[in-house]
């Protein structure tokens, strides 16, 4: 089973944050969702070091998976959206289709952010 990375997972990743090597050192697969790498691309077009990052993903990009939304994503992006709804804790939609793509794979997804633990059976690994 791979590790999907959220967001700030990824840009730990990259800037090499040791706690978060030292907590994912033993997976042999690390997958992105399509969302995720949206994200980061928007985020590194208003960095600084736009170039470095952009240089680190055209090196390192094709180590990951990167995961697309097809239509089984969709069904547990509408499973998760009526969730959260109907328990009254919405989150982000880019939040959702990520949670949707680690529900869908049946994958922890990696991330700091504590709106992911409103999702019941989302498995996640938190560094």
């Amino acid at each position: 089973m791979a590790l999907i990375l959220d967001t700030n997972a990824l840009s730990a990743f990259v800037d090499g944050d040791q706690a978060l090597l030292r907590a994912i050192e033993r997976e042999a697969e690390l997958a992105i969702p399509a969302i995720v790498l949206g994200e980061y691309l928007f985020g590194i077009h208003q960095s600084r070091q736009r170039s470095s990052y952009q240089s680190w993903l055209r090196t390192n990009l094709p180590l990951f998976d990167v995961l697309p939304v097809v239509r089984e994503t969709a069904e547990r992006y509408a499973e998760i959206r009526h969730e959260l709804k109907t328990a009254g804790t919405p989150i982000p939609t880019n939040d959702l289709w990520i949670a949707a793509l680690a529900r869908h794979h049946r994958a922890r997804l990696v991330t700091r952010d504590s709106r992911f633990r409103a999702i019941q059976g989302l498995q996640i690994l938190a560094w």
